[in-house]
């Protein structure tokens, strides 16, 4: 082996530690989930198998190297979400190496990635919503779909959210759900009324008869038939069933009530800072998407309504 080789063995082999650092720093320190964690994982590890076929060093990679490994994922016919995904996996690692001083300076950071269509969210009318919740019956179950249905609407939680709770993050002294969201930062959101009375009429009618089917004593808010908490896989299984019920769009899923929600705000006046802080956005960029369709909601109305519309 030449000398060369050597050193773009050693250069790949040692950012495959430093990737493995890197990993470990999401997990320990920035606390994303183990699947989050997985993906990441998976990325980085297809990138370091590229530089190793192409003789690549990762430490000294440049702005062109990168632009032809995303080319590479493009001909191997990888969606445009699947390739953004991979850059914003390098660009992270990228960005951890320089501020950990491992590398002199960042080819990953002005690296584009591909241009994708804007997909407005797929959000449920108020009525369909209304539709979706009355369909629950007035057994255990439904009492349990409904507080779960009303909590979603009533506050955008995400479906792992909502599988997250326990009883004591509901506040109805002051009508407040406290939510963990990604990186388990919390949130406050203010909870309407007629969705507190939902949870409060499970708690009290239905969530007791499915407690005492477990022996083992939990705090979780939403309880499966055998007194286990609900997964968010388990809570997307009800959903779907209430909605066949209801007989809605059956391509909506949780995360459509959560659209629901910030939708209704924009629509009903609420300015653009607070329905970011209400659905737990990092990025105000990530909450504009809803104006597209709040403006879509108005020009509805007016034509419906409006003598002239």
């Amino acid at each position: 082996m030449t000398e060369a080789a050597d050193a773009r063995t050693e250069d790949q082999t040692r950012f495959a530690d430093e990737a493995e650092e890197f990993l470990q720093y999401l997990g320990e320190i920035r606390n994303l989930s183990p699947q989050t964690v997985r993906a990441y994982r998976t990325d980085l590890a297809a990138y370091i198998a590229w530089t190793k076929r192409e003789g690549v060093l990762p430490h000294e990679v440049t702005h062109r190297q990168l632009r032809s490994y995303l080319f590479e994922l493009k001909r191997a016919g990888y969606a445009t979400t699947t390739i953004d995904r991979h850059l914003s996996a390098l660009r992270s690692c990228y960005k951890w190496l320089l501020g950990e001083g491992k590398i002199a300076t960042d080819a990953a950071e002005a690296v584009s990635g591909p241009k994708r269509a804007k997909r407005l969210p797929h959000a449920m009318t108020d009525s369909e919503a209304d539709r979706l919740i009355e369909a629950c019956p007035e057994t255990p179950e439904g009492l349990r779909d409904r507080a779960f249905l009303e909590l979603l609407y009533a506050t955008g939680a995400r479906i792992s959210e909502a599988s997250a709770l326990d009883r004591k993050d509901i506040d109805s002294d002051q009508m407040l759900v406290h939510l963990f969201g990604k990186g388990s930062k919390e949130r406050i959101v203010p909870i309407y009324r007629s969705a507190l009375d939902a949870v409060e009429r499970y708690e009290r009618e239905a969530r007791p008869l499915f407690a005492k089917e477990s022996p083992v004593m939990t705090d979780a808010l939403f309880l499966s038939a055998r007194g286990r908490r609900m997964s968010a896989d388990a809570l997307r299984r009800r959903f779907r069933e209430a909605s066949a019920e209801a007989g809605i769009d059956p391509t909506y899923t949780p995360h459509s009530l959560r659209h629901a929600f910030a939708t209704e705000l924009l629509s009903g006046g609420a300015d653009m800072r607070s329905v970011q802080e209400l659905l737990g956005h990092e990025s105000l960029a990530t909450t504009q998407i809803y104006t597209h369709l709040s403006i879509d909601r108005l020009k509805d109305a007016t034509h419906t309504a409006h003598p002239r519309g």
